[in-house]
């Protein structure tokens, strides 16, 4: 029997909760997946099942979350590999975590997440850019510190759920990436979870789309 439940958004779509999910997942918490088709703006199932208004939302063991970036200190604290080992290098995953959780905005408004979106080379701005390489030197120094092939090292981790996004974003609209980039993104996409994410998402009802995350874009 579950444990308790994750609110999650449209998986073709909703990114903050991709990032929830695969926490939960890679920490092997056993909870129900309920699925909240969203409205493209408010919507009011998510206003009805989440106290913050917002997805991802868990409820596991007794207790409520409902944030990303929480749910995956939660997870953590159930599974502390999430987590470097070193206390320099937690400290360093927990700030690149933080940086993405509350940064990139402009990667966020141009780049929006819509995995099967026809988007290459769409969304290019100048400040757009500015947050790939900002990522990207993110990406490169705590790859280099972790080993690889993911952030967290050997298995991902927190910090990989938070970007894990900004990778389907990547191959939506395929901006030119350094290599080393390019194989932490096919390491990302190649993970078991986050290809079950994508199938799943595959198989969401054309109900469900929202027009202006489906239109390509020339």
């Amino acid at each position: 029997m579950a444990q308790g439940r994750i609110y999650l958004g449209t998986k073709r779509y909703s990114s903050w909760s991709l990032r929830g999910w695969l926490a939960v997942k890679l920490a092997g918490l056993d909870v129900e997946e309920v699925m909240i088709a969203l409205a493209g703006g408010s919507t009011p199932a998510v206003k009805a099942a989440s106290p913050s208004g917002f997805v991802p939302y868990l409820e596991h063991d007794g207790n409520r979350i409902w944030d990303s970036l929480a749910i995956g200190e939660y997870c953590a604290e159930l599974v502390p590999s999430l987590w470097p080992a070193s206390r320099e290098d937690r400290a360093h995953a927990r700030a690149v975590a933080a940086e993405m959780h509350s940064g990139f905005r402009e990667l966020r408004i141009n780049m929006p997440m819509s995995l099967f979106r026809q988007g290459k080379g769409a969304g290019r701005t100048e400040a757009v850019l500015a947050d790939i390489a900002r990522i990207e030197s993110v990406w490169g120094e705590t790859l280099t510190r972790s080993g690889g092939p993911y952030l967290n090292g050997a298995v991902p981790g927190v910090a990989d759920a938070m970007y894990a996004p900004v990778v389907f974003r990547f191959m939506t609209y395929a901006p030119e990436l350094r290599l080393s980039s390019q194989h932490y993104c096919e390491a990302m996409l190649s993970h078991p979870l986050m290809r079950a994410w994508q199938a799943a998402a595959a198989l969401e009802p054309e109900s469900w789309y929202i027009p202006s995350m489906e239109s390509a874009i020339p």
